[in-house]
């Protein structure tokens, strides 16, 4: 069995399920729903003809370009993964249709439904790739089926159970600010760092609302916190890569010495609670961007997307001087001053030298 499963490649692990197979899931969200999100937005803030326009009428519904990739999220999730557990060509076009029924029956966690049912219908699917005479009518059926099953049986239950958790954080911080301002603030912006998906996660519990907001403050501090405390040693290429790239780039040398991951934590911690007691920031739009932080200024530019969408909506008036002045806040500012601080009182203690936080070129 185990000559087998070498020579599919099917490697049991918590690795290439829970960091590769969920580190793709968030690019093909991010490929799909919030690359959607954005063109649609952009099309309605900058009155864009063409992005306001529809494109096709399936079932009744009508769909912008913006709204034919964010329909596309299951699909492009399901193929991410595929390709992160290097699946064979008939498995990975397979997956278009796993991730489709998956996404569709998992309602609003249908993220981690995908995750679940495209993992075990891609294994099958390598399991029988190329082991008959007739693979290119095996392989696809096997797959497809697989997740096809999966999807009806287990998909509900699953969306159901993650959409659940995600409102019970969400209700618990509204119920709570303060407490649990910190909590996810530290929670989701830890999960950034590590070698694991932040915006799958926050997509998988569909986290909106005042958890969202402090989810993004999070995610901003680790980003911007270690940017601007690593800029001695990595300079302007280091500021960018982190701030607006990802601060994973800094694993290696936590692994090396802990410490260095202090100032950003309590930083984290401090901007999270100010984002629900202080400016009540919340991030309405698609949940993914909750989990990338100033990557790309998705986390920011989510904000101001349920800006709109609330506004649309009439739940909100109009976008106030409050709300800019606590976003531009929690998502940059006080991150970049923070951080600092906190870093200076960890230097004293002799806690992080010089070169510690050196990227590798």
């Amino acid at each position: 069995m185990k000559e087998f499963l070498k020579k599919k490649n099917i490697e049991i692990s918590l690795k290439r399920y829970g960091i590769d197979a969920l580190g793709a899931m968030a690019q093909g969200l991010f490929c799909s729903l919030l690359i959607g999100t954005i063109i649609n937005t952009l099309g309605t803030q900058f009155h864009i003809p063409f992005l306001m326009a529809t494109v096709a009428t399936i079932g009744g519904v009508d769909y912008t370009v913006g709204g034919m990739a964010s329909a596309m999220s299951g699909p492009a999730m399901a193929v991410a993964i595929g390709y992160a557990l290097k699946c064979p060509p008939l498995v990975l076009f397979s997956m278009i249709t796993v991730g489709f029924a998956s996404n569709a029956l998992g309602g609003a966690g249908g993220p981690l439904a995908v995750l679940f049912v495209a993992i075990i219908s891609a294994e099958f699917g390598k399991a029988v790739s190329k082991e008959t005479k007739i693979d290119i009518l095996v392989t696809p059926l096997v797959t497809i089926g697989v997740g096809m099953f999966l999807s009806w049986l287990i998909a509900p239950p699953i969306g159901a159970a993650a959409s659940s958790v995600g409102k019970l954080i969400m209700w618990a911080t509204d119920l709570q600010p303060l407490l649990m301002g910190i909590l996810v603030s530290v929670i989701v912006g830890i999960a950034l760092t590590l070698p694991i998906s932040s915006a799958a996660i926050c997509a998988a519990l569909s986290l909106t609302g005042l958890a969202g907001g402090a989810a993004v403050a999070g995610c901003c501090a680790q980003m911007i916190g270690f940017a601007v405390i690593s800029y001695k040693e990595n300079k302007m290429g280091g500021l960018i890569s982190q701030g607006i790239g990802t601060s994973m780039l800094q694993m290696g040398n936590i692994v090396k010495n802990p410490r260095i991951w202090i100032a950003p934590i309590v930083a984290s911690a401090i901007t999270g609670p100010i984002a629900t007691c202080v400016f009540q920031l919340n991030m309405n739009g698609a949940p993914v961007s909750s989990g990338m932080g100033t990557c790309g200024f998705v986390g920011p530019l989510g904000v101001y997307t349920g800006w709109v969408n609330d506004i649309a909506a009439g739940t909100k008036a109009a976008i106030t001087a409050k709300d800019w002045i606590g976003l531009v806040l929690i998502c940059f500012v006080l991150p970049a001053v923070i951080t600092p601080l906190i870093h200076m009182v960890v230097v004293k203690m002799g806690w992080v030298k010089e070169g510690d936080m050196k990227l590798a070129k």
